[in-house]
């Protein structure tokens, strides 16, 4: 049996090859400082030293900028709102400056002057927006933000509080970016307030860097006054859309400076836009979920930004929504109280000390850029877990019931896709989030192979669970108990999913040719709307293996189902008056007795009928029957809902022609006997061919685990894999053992649960392996 890693938080950095230490022909403007200065409130925010921390490192000072409070806002924001908007405002009405003049009260008495209203236009994931409120009131103007639909109530209210107009957008940062531009075009005296920099919008964008450059041109004071001389070894910044990270670049970096500074940056494990951009080598928009630092949630860099970050960051790296609450934690603990975005940047230095502790000197001179204070946030989960045992007692204390399956509403898989793509993302998968349905997201994590040969392989596994009520116990417990992880889902298939989670890992961890895409998929007990968006996106591998619970078995074949509506059509009538009537239900019980008959010639295999060497027969029943309005009445209308289970060889249209050749009879042989048949759902079977490159390798890496010949089974039941099937991915069901799915209590065992997390890691090894090329 394999061994499988104790939990551990991993470093994730890329050292740029292309960084120079001085830049030449940077913008800089001195000028946004001294308008700071005049506005009400200023004062220099403190430069914190930090003295365990250094002490910790071994270096001679770590020091905190600390935004979490500037102009009576918490957060940096506004000093890149306020200057942006100055300029902006400026050019609207036609005031200009003399280059030195930059008053805040000769442009508010402009602005009086200029006789048509003047909105401000944003788009935020909360400081930003609140920034561009609060000099929008300070001016005397209107504002109006925008903002995604993840956003916390807490969050808008902080923003309305600053007399703006809010609205909801249905979708994330980037779309709220679009809609607010949109706007403020056609809005008669809309300005578009954004530090994200696009073709065709980039001169407002660098105004707003600009006035980021007064809280470095602080800190170079502030240092001054305790060390002489002296610019910092080292800055960590936080990134986003790259604003503040352009600025500090092209300040740092100047061909002024005498001494090098290197430049590290940070972001989030599951929005890392500029580290993805710098590993490609290209501008990049990159795949994002769910992260605390919401202010870093960025799919997408700043176009101004973009060329100096290439060239001008030294280590891009990310952290984890757990790494930066312990940070949090930890300043909390020294007396700092900041947010996730500001506590981010000591969340890369403990991680990076942690791992590479030989890049900082013990002369080396610290500053972390804390751009927000303590805010209101959901604590987040452990991703630390490396074991899938663990794992998935984490992933069933998680409700992911399917909210199409409850009365009262399930817990849906948003919450359990978050923590999936949080923890492939710590593990540097690139991550997809689909969620064509809202509140349906399902995740796709690729780990990219080398390109050296080998096949791709998906991990295909549903998030979803039936519903929570009815259990006997804690659902939502995950404990141990009987050498088994008892809770709903923890057999059918989040134990499934987890050992997918800890193989596609293991696998890319040690080397692969070809790419590993782990499909963990919304509504598989309901519609599988999960996988059917995840082929329609276009994703396809060389093979699947789909890790429903099989008992340790390998399932290789498994019946296909179509539903069929039947209505019987009568003449409605007062119950007195059956010359005017004409019974649909009565009628109905015509074809009733006549598919009851076709049910027993399919299980005897009489002619045309297929019987399938493994899965045997078909099979039909009667699942529905609705009919009538009230006891006195004839009913116009009977429907009859009915499930026909498939083999291989039978399709819905074959199915079809068998029911219209019953109903047809009856139409012929029964008075008055009318109908309409129509098709709902249909879902092919699954067929495997055992000679299949994927069935061989799992049939010889089972029987390898297990010391035995693993039983070859056949299901009566269908699953996802037929989907990924009919779009020409060969796929085999191959899960845990243990029982229970949708009863009343339901356990994985956890001997199976690393038998399978090893079978599927052997397996991935092997089957996307390197070639020689």
């Amino acid at each position: 049996m394999a061994s499988f890693q104790s939990s551990k938080l991993r470093h994730n950095s890329y050292f740029n090859p292309a960084a120079r230490s001085i830049l030449e022909n940077t913008h800089f403007d001195s000028r946004p400082l001294s308008f700071h200065k005049q506005l009400p409130g200023y004062s220099p925010t403190p430069l914190v030293e930090l003295v365990s921390v250094a002490e910790k490192l071994g270096v001679r000072k770590v020091l905190l900028k600390n935004e979490s409070s500037r102009f009576g806002l918490p957060a940096f924001k506004f000093l890149g709102a306020s200057w942006g908007a100055y300029r902006a405002i400026a050019q609207l009405v036609n005031y200009t400056d003399n280059n030195s003049d930059t008053s805040y009260d000769s442009l508010k008495r402009a602005i009086s002057s200029f006789g048509s209203p003047i909105t401000l236009f944003a788009a935020t994931e909360g400081n930003h927006g609140r920034a561009v409120g609060h000099v929008a009131t300070l001016l005397g103007v209107k504002s109006h933000i925008f903002v995604p639909q993840d956003m916390y109530e807490s969050t808008k209210n902080l923003i309305m509080a600053e007399g703006t107009t809010l609205t909801n957008v249905v979708g994330d940062y980037d779309l709220a970016v679009q809609m607010a531009y949109d706007k403020a075009r056609v809005t008669p005296g809309g300005l578009y307030i954004q530090d994200t920099a696009f073709d065709g919008y980039e001169e407002i964008p660098q105004w707003i860097v600009d006035g980021y450059h007064t809280m470095l041109q602080e800190i170079d004071e502030q240092i001054d006054s305790v060390i002489s001389n002296k610019c910092p070894d080292v800055v960590i910044t936080p990134v986003g859309v790259g604003s503040l990270a352009q600025a500090v670049v092209s300040h740092y970096k100047r061909s002024r400076n005498h001494n090098s500074t290197t430049i590290i940056t940070v972001e989030p494990d599951t929005a890392s836009c500029l580290k993805g951009s710098l590993e490609k080598r290209a501008f990049t928009t990159i795949g994002t979920s769910h992260t605390i630092m919401s202010g870093l949630h960025c799919a997408t860099l700043s176009t101004i930004a973009w060329p100096l970050l290439s060239c001008g960051v030294d280590i891009a790296t990310s952290v984890s929504d757990m790494e930066c609450h312990q940070a949090i934690q930890e300043l909390d603990h020294l007396g700092v109280g900041a947010g996730p975005c500001g506590a981010a940047t000591l969340a890369t230095l403990l991680s990076i000390h942690a791992h590479q502790p030989a890049i900082f000197h013990p002369d080396a001179v610290i500053v972390l850029l804390c751009t927000e204070g303590s805010r209101a946030y959901t604590p987040p989960p452990d991703i630390s877990i490396d074991d899938p045992v663990a794992l998935t007692q984490a992933l069933v204390r998680i409700d992911s019931s399917n909210p199409d399956l409850s009365s009262q509403g399930g817990g849906g898989e948003t919450k359990i896709a978050d923590y999936i793509s949080a923890w492939l993302a710590h593990r540097r998968f690139e991550i997809n989030v689909l969620e064509k349905h809202h509140g349906r997201p399902s995740v796709i994590g690729v780990a990219r192979g080398s390109g050296k040969g080998g096949k791709s392989l998906m991990f295909n596994g549903h998030i979803d669970t039936v519903t929570l009520a009815g259990y006997n116990g804690d659902p939502l417990s995950g404990e141990i108990r009987n050498n088994s992880v008892y809770g709903r889902g923890a057999f059918d298939m989040k134990a499934g999913v987890a050992a997918s989670m800890i193989a596609a890992v293991s696998a890319k961890e040690h080397g692969i040719g070809g790419d590993i895409i782990v499909a963990a998929v919304a509504d598989e007990e309901n519609a599988s709307i999960g996988t059917q968006e995840v082929l329609e996106a276009g994703w396809r591998a060389d093979a699947a293996i789909v890790s429903e619970p099989s008992y340790l078995q390998i399932t290789m074949a498994h019946k296909g189902f179509v539903w069929f509506y039947i209505d019987v059509i009568g003449k409605a009538a007062h119950g007195s008056r059956p010359e005017l009537g004409i019974d649909a239900i009565a009628k109905a019980g015509h074809f009733l007795v006549a598919l009851e008959k076709y049910g027993q010639d399919l299980l005897q295999s009489k002619e045309p009928y297929i019987c399938h060497p493994v899965l045997g027969t078909g099979t039909v029943h009667a699942s529905l029957i609705q009919g009538g309005e009230e006891p006195s009445s004839y009913p116009a209308k009977c429907t009859i809902t009915i499930e026909r289970r498939t083999v291989p060889g039978e399709t819905a249209s074959i199915v079809e022609t068998q029911l219209r050749n019953i109903l047809d009879a009856l139409a012929n042989t029964v008075a008055e006997f009318q109908y309409s048949l129509r098709q709902g759902l249909s879902r092919a079977p699954l067929e495997v061919d055992p000679n299949d490159s994927i069935a061989i390798c799992l049939l010889k890496h089972t029987q390898d685990v297990l010391g035995h010949s693993p039983v070859i089974r056949a299901e009566p039941f269908w699953t996802d894999a037929a989907l990924l099937a009919d779009h020409g991915i060969p796929s085999i069901l191959f899960g845990v053992d243990g029982d229970g799915a949708h009863a009343a209590v339901e356990w994985a065992t956890i001997s199976s649960i690393y038998q399978v997390t090893d079978v599927l890691t052997r397996v991935a090894l092997e089957f996307c392996a390197e070639h020689p090329v």
